[in-house]
This record gives C-alpha cells, structure tokens and sequence, in this order.
C-alpha cells in the first residue's frame, strides 16, 4: 500500500528498536502520562457532573422549575393563572401555593421552618413530595384536619413523630384589646418525608393550603408554581404567564434560586479540569524529551535523508507524524481506560469498603452515598482534542530541530 515517505519513515521510527533503550523509556512514560491525565480527567468530571446532576435533580424534585408571584400582596386571579399556564403547551402542570415563615414549638423543642400550604391533587404533579413520605400519606391533608407533613431532621429536631402536636407561630399579628399577638394554632404530624436535601429536610413543612389561609387569614394565594416539560425554558415561560396576567408580579425560576450552588460547582469543576489537563501537559513535556533525544539520536540518519533528496520540511514531517502517533496512542488509551474507570466506578468503591472494611460515604454524613456519574460524549471528545492538541504542539520544535541539521555536520564523524 502506498505511503508517502515521511509517514512511512515516521511510522518506522515508531515500531523499530532504539539502540537507546532510555529513549524508549522517555516515549513510553509520555504515553503513559497522557493517558493517565486523558483517563483521570475524564473521570473526575464525569464524577462531578454526576453530582451536579444528582443535586439538581434533587432539588427539582421538590421545588418548582419556576414560579410566578404577586408582588407586595395576595394572588385572588390565581385560578386564572392555573387556566392560562396550563393552556400553554410548555407547562406540564401548574399548583397554586401559600408559603410563609414560621416557629415551630413542639413542647420540648422549637425550630423555625417554612410552612407551605398546597392542594395536594395539584401538588402531586408538580412535586414529587408524595414518594418521598417515610411514613403517612399526602391524601391526610384534608381541609379543616391540621395535619402537616415534616422533614425528616426537622421532626428529629422537633422530637416528634405520628400523631404528635406542634404549635405553629407564624410572622402575622392579630391586633387584640391585649395588644399585637402571633397568630397560632395547633397542627397534627400526619406524615414525614425524606426529600434527601438538608434545605427541605431540614426547613419545610407541608400543609393544607385551606387551613394556612385560615391561619394567615388570606383569601388569596402566594403564588403559582409550575412544572415544565423543558426545564431550561423556566425563565421564559414563567415572564410570559406573568406578561399574560398583566403588571404587578414577579418571577422566579430553579436557575434563579440556587444560583451559587450551581455557580460553585461549575467554578469547582473547572478548576478542576484546568488542574488535571497539567497531567496531560506533563506527558506532553516528557514527549518534548523523548523527541529531542530521538532526534539527536537520528542525526546520521537525518543526514543520509536529506542527501538522498528530502527537503527540510518532509524531515520535519517525519518527527511531527512519530510524535503524533505517541499522542495518539496514549490519548486511545486513556480514553478507554476512562470510560471503563467511569463505568465501573460504583462497583471499585464497593470493593474497596468490602476489601478495607471501610465506609467511604456513610449515610449518617452524606445526601449522597454513591458516586453518581454523568459520562458525556462532549466532555470525551474535548479532552481528547486538547490532549491530541497539546501532543502535536510538543512535537514541533524537535520536528524543527531536525530539519534544520546540516548532513555534513552530521555526517563528519560517521
């Protein structure tokens, strides 16, 4: 099969045996060294966008992707809203809400939570607050019951379980003849949940939306919550139900509300990559090595080629296509081996707790207690170029090095 001569030339120098064997080892080692940061990096970015993934996913579990509230007072057109936001073809369902902030006093301890009032046949469609019950039932808040359902740390914090009573003070005032008193009243624990996030975990209690309305004394709603088919179009849906309904509202969508947290892991998981591609560029100074001693290596040879004809720049062509193929070859390596490492991931950690007897994330400290991962063909393919980038790079000064050697220089001593 035809080749044309600097490849035929590169790929002999590739395959052939080295009188010095050190050359062999310095190659050997770039190889390595670019597939162990091609297959590192791949790794740990699909671990961190795991995460990413499983907090998001967590977080929108409970929450809304977006939400439409009447600023400065009570929602009366939310009916309205419910009709028109389900009338468009982006919004997959749609619940009207009443939150506010709350002391709750069990007796024997307090905490401060957010008491969300909901109809829990619309609820179900926009929060998945029904499977996350450990114990009770959604269908317990019925009007005129007071049963509210908890987190499960904040009935831990509470000290209370099925059936108990907690004294719920919210931020009102009733104005009587004894001065401004918080308006109280006595719920029931019919249900707690484990929504597998500290902030809901922790801070949220669901209730009746009827009953809060009495308590708060509003006729009106909070606002409407939405759930939507394309989540990454929250933003926009949510303007445009506000749009609809006239002035006087504001909204709010996932992105909005957990900026930081998101905004954190993407700065985490960048510097991360940024710190894991000097791995790769490692390798790829170690092939700068390998190719200088090669060239210096292959003067005689380099010689008698450009005697017999070869230009400056099909020399040149020789080293930068043996250089090239190391890249290659640890950049395949290490893309399989990170693809297996990240396949494989969950069960190397379950060996390592069965082999040590360890626990790597235990569930009394950790949300999450495996290693999610979210392997991406884009992720793959870029840190594939930038090592194949990084591994040309390093091959053309020694590829330069080599055209520029003057055969009767070379040749004197030969």
């Amino acid at each position: 099969m035809f080749k044309p001569l600097p490849i035929a030339i590169g790929l002999r120098y590739l395959r052939a045996k080295r009188r010095n064997g050190f050359i062999s080892f310095i190659s050997m080692a770039s190889i390595i060294g670019i597939a162990l940061g091609v297959a590192v990096l791949i790794t740990t970015l699909s671990v961190m966008g795991g995460f990413q993934r499983e907090i998001r996913d967590r977080l929108l579990q409970m929450a809304a992707h977006a939400t439409v509230v009447a600023d400065g007072r009570e929602m009366a057109e939310w009916p309205q809203a419910i009709k028109l936001a389900l009338a468009d073809p982006r919004v997959a369902a749609a619940s009207p809400y009443v939150d506010t902030q709350a002391l709750l006093d069990s007796g024997s301890d307090k905490a401060p939570a957010i008491i969300r009032g909901v109809l829990p046949e619309q609820e179900r469609k926009v929060s998945v607050i029904g499977d996350k019950l450990v114990v009770g039932s959604l269908d317990s808040l019925t009007p005129g019951s007071y049963n509210m359902l908890l987190g499960k740390e904040l009935a831990d914090i509470l000290g209370v379980r099925m059936g108990d009573s907690v004294v719920v003070a919210t931020s009102g005032m009733n104005v009587t003849g004894m001065g401004a008193v918080p308006q109280m009243k006595r719920f029931v624990v019919s249900g707690v949940f484990e929504a597998g996030h500290q902030e809901f975990d922790k801070g949220l209690a669901i209730v009746r939306m009827e009953d809060l309305q009495r308590v708060q004394r509003m006729d009106g709603v909070t606002g409407v919550r939405l759930r939507l088919h394309d989540m990454d179009k929250a933003w926009d849906v949510a303007r445009d139900l506000a749009l609809k309904l006239g002035g006087g509202y504001r909204v709010n969508d996932w992105m909005h509300e957990n900026a930081n947290i998101f905004r954190a892991i993407r700065m985490e998981r960048t510097m991360m990559a940024i710190l894991l591609s000097l791995i790769i560029a490692m390798g790829a100074f170690n092939l700068v090595s390998s190719q200088v001693m090669l060239v210096t290596d292959k003067q005689a040879d380099i010689a008698i080629q450009r005697t017999l004809g070869m230009t400056p720049g099909q020399v040149m062509r020789v080293f930068m296509v043996q250089g090239s193929l190391i890249g290659i070859i640890g950049t395949v390596i290490g893309v399989m081996g990170g693809i297996l490492l990240t396949l494989n991931l969950e069960r190397i950690l379950k060996l390592i707790e069965r082999v040590f007897h360890v626990t790597l994330l235990p569930e009394d400290v950790y949300y999450i207690t495996g290693l999610p991962t979210d392997l991406r063909a884009d992720t793959v393919a870029i840190i594939a170029a930038v090592a194949l980038a990084m591994a040309f790079l390093a091959t053309l000064y020694p590829a330069w090095r080599a055209s520029r050697t003057p055969p009767a220089e070379a040749l004197r001593y030969e």
